[in-house]
């Protein structure tokens, strides 16, 4: 019996099934697995930016691609975001575009054009649309 245990035990084991043995929570399963995937975009794209600004020896026999790397910057910089790095701060210790506003500062603009203007806008982007005041329907299958 004891040798069909470790038979059993030295079978290889799959990502996935490893993981189940390490955790038995189920989110902590799927944020172990969310973790690794973004760590897999991560190294995908930054290689693509790579490859995008460095020129390959010819001895390898890869072409040179010409591509633009704004799209791959977008996903390698959104990746980043998720890990927690941000862009870095400028010199005065604003943003590197310059904005100096202050979650205070922010905060108080927030309130100022809530008290100045409290109404909501409304943008409908379709047909002619009619707003006239007609007495309720009644509905038996509504009851108050």
């Amino acid at each position: 019996m004891p040798e069909e245990i470790k038979k059993e035990d030295t079978k290889k084991k799959s990502i996935l099934g490893k993981l189940k043995e390490v955790t038995d929570d189920k989110e902590e399963q799927l944020a172990i697995l969310s973790t690794f995937v973004r760590l897999g975009i991560l190294v995908w794209s930054g290689g693509i930016l790579t490859l995008a600004y460095i020129k390959l020896p010819p001895a390898l026999g890869i072409p040179e691609q010409k591509l633009d790397p704004t799209f791959i910057a977008s996903v390698f910089t959104g990746v980043l975001a998720t890990f927690g790095v941000q862009a870095a701060k400028g010199k005065d210790g604003g943003n590197a575009n310059g904005n100096n506003i202050t979650k205070a500062d922010m905060e108080r603009l927030i309130e100022k054009a809530s008290q100045t203007a409290p109404a909501q806008i409304i943008r409908i982007e379709q047909g002619p649309v009619q707003l006239t005041q007609v007495p309720p329907q009644t509905d038996e299958n509504y009851k108050m």
